[in-house]
């Protein structure tokens, strides 16, 4: 007889790509089981199109708020999940006592997490926190979610990042980069937010510097961004002396998806886009400020990180309480460079081809 296994996702664009390993390994560990997730609505088409789970079930309610309405939200959320099924298994892959609180509510008969922050007690099989390298003891997030469906049954299937995409979200991109005359594989995608907050980012003056460099050398460029992030973009298209195309706030997260897998390499904080172009092969220059490698830093194959030495990194605060030293020390150069590098084209071969394209246009 099938099990019904309940997945509480992350709340995170990031953590949740970061975390597909581990649905491929419990799908692979349960095939005959009812996997479903339990998913931030706004997430959900990241998962479009992917083989592992039988059902997404969004959370709806608002979770955050005073404790009064986030005790009537969880309770709302317990009884849509009680109305589904009788969860055999949860995996709860959040480290927060409402993730775990909430799969108690729902009667979720065997629940696996990690013993963090006292939250043990609401488990029924609350496993070690991780330790990994250095003074904090931070592990990937690969890592973290892989191991705990070990301890849900589920061996590891490696920690390779995967995504897919929907017909419907194929035939979007196409229909907005055609116009653009942006061909897949022909572009280099700039994703300058970060929802995480302003500590993240990369100033638009040096975002727009790079994009000029690259378009004067045939590399076109594309702006993306999550709606929230227009201001952002439109900041560097101000600051540019040439003119790119914009797609900010304009994607849906199915339809970036299928866009960003057509770029032939991104630029990015360290934000979600970083791990969906991972996920899907390609080429990143990663811009890390307030964080730390030490957290993500599995599948760098094909990712090359730009940082600045200064003392007061990593802090993770969203917003930097004195000059922004860690962003606005990194020069365009260096990033320019490390990105050509990535494309494993000298600087001045693309600079060359950039001059004849330029001077066929005119002609």
């Amino acid at each position: 007889m099938s099990r019904e296994i309940l997945v509480r996702g992350p709340n995170w664009l990031g953590d949740l790509v970061m975390s597909t390993p581990a649905f491929r390994a419990l799908r692979a560990a349960f095939p005959e089981d009812r996997l479903s997730l339990q998913l931030r609505e706004g997430l959900v088409p990241l998962l479009d199109g992917s083989p592992w789970f039988d059902r997404v079930l969004p959370i709806r309610s608002d979770l955050g708020g005073p404790w009064h309405a986030r005790a009537r939200a969880l309770a709302s959320e317990a009884r849509a999940l009680r109305r589904i099924a009788r969860f055999d298994l949860g995996i709860c892959l959040p480290d927060s006592w409402s993730s775990a609180l909430l799969m108690r509510a729902a009667g979720v008969r065997r629940i696996v997490g990690y013993a963090r922050a006292g939250r043990g007690v609401l488990l029924h099989h609350p496993v070690p926190r991780l330790r990994g390298k250095g003074p904090e003891g931070w592990v990937a997030r690969e890592r973290h979610a892989v191991a705990l469906a070990e301890a849900a049954g589920a061996p590891a299937r490696g920690t390779a990042l995967e995504l897919h995409t929907t017909p419907a979200e194929e035939d979007e991109a196409d229909r907005l980069l055609g116009p653009l005359g942006l061909e897949a594989g022909g572009f280099i995608a700039l994703a300058p937010g970060a929802s995480y907050g302003p500590s993240k980012c990369w100033p638009a003056g040096s975002f727009a510097m790079l994009a000029d460099d690259l378009q004067s050398r045939g590399l076109p460029v594309c702006l993306l961004g999550a709606p929230g992030e227009e201001a952002i973009s439109a900041e560097v298209m101000a600051c540019m002396r040439s003119r790119a195309a914009d797609l900010t706030g304009r994607l849906p997260l199915g339809s970036m998806k299928a866009v960003l897998r057509r770029a032939r390499a991104l630029v990015c904080n360290d934000a979600g886009a970083r791990h969906v172009a991972v996920a899907f092969g390609v080429p990143s220059v990663v811009l890390l400020g307030p964080t730390s490698l030490e957290k993500t830093d599995c599948n760098l194959e094909r990712v090359r990180i730009v940082e600045t030495d200064v003392a007061c990194r990593p802090c993770y605060e969203r917003v930097c309480p004195i000059d922004h030293r860690c962003m606005t020390r990194i020069p365009p150069t260096e990033v320019r460079d490390a990105l050509l590098g990535s494309l494993g084209a000298p600087a001045g071969e693309v600079s060359e081809r950039g001059r004849r394209r330029a001077e066929n246009a005119g002609t």
